[in-house]
């Protein structure tokens, strides 16, 4: 079974925006994006997504910012990566405001400034690690994760960061798998009471 990795394009959106609805919500009533975008609908969500990942500012889920698996043509996975110095949140910000959303009216943002880790500019930083059920343990995740690491050495990059939910055990192991390791866990009460979670775990590789 052949694996192609390629970047993302802007008619990729429909299906970014599942990946990050399936990364985002991992088994929990909600997500962040949930709270963003105040709907639970699933269609209203997507709609939010798909719009988000093609603004003109280039927030972290930008399409640019993606690479995607494909096997006989059909895109079955995707891995996120992006520069926290260029992907701030005012670019953020500015992304959701595009799409008609006021950013700063969520508590995610307040809530992630109390629960989240200091970010160092100078790494990667790697998100929304996805596959399609019924495409797991063919070797998608370290395909999509083999070409991002040597596209980041080519930028100068030689560590990078990702942030995963405490329980949220397989994709903890699918980091580790690939090589990340464990730097610091960080409980959040306000966290765990809005998505039922502890906390988040920082991650680190060396590359």
């Amino acid at each position: 079974m052949s694996i192609n990795i390629r970047k993302a394009t802007s008619d990729d959106a429909p299906f970014l925006a599942q990946m990050i609805l399936q990364s985002t919500r991992a088994d929990k009533k909600i997500g962040i994006y949930d709270l963003i975008f105040k709907t639970k609908n699933d269609k209203d969500v997507l709609n939010y997504l798909e719009k988000f990942t093609n603004t003109n500012a280039k927030s972290s889920c930008h399409y640019s910012n993606f690479l995607i698996a494909e096997i006989d043509g059909k895109s079955v996975g995707s891995l996120c990566s992006y520069e926290p110095r260029i992907a701030t949140r005012e670019v953020f910000l500015e992304a959701l405001s595009e799409i008609g959303v006021d950013g700063e009216e969520s508590e995610y943002l307040g809530l992630m400034e109390i629960c989240s880790f200091p970010i160092n500019t100078r790494t990667l930083i790697f998100d929304y690690m996805e596959e399609l059920e019924g495409f797991m343990d063919v070797g998608i995740l370290k395909a999509l994760m083999h070409k991002s690491l040597l596209t980041a050495r080519l930028k100068g990059y030689r560590i990078a960061q990702t942030i995963v939910e405490i329980g949220s055990l397989e994709t903890l192991l699918y980091y580790k798998k690939l090589g990340f390791k464990e730097v610091k866990q960080k409980e959040c009460d306000p966290y765990k009471e809005i998505f039922g979670r502890p906390g988040l775990i920082l991650l680190s590789i060396e590359f």
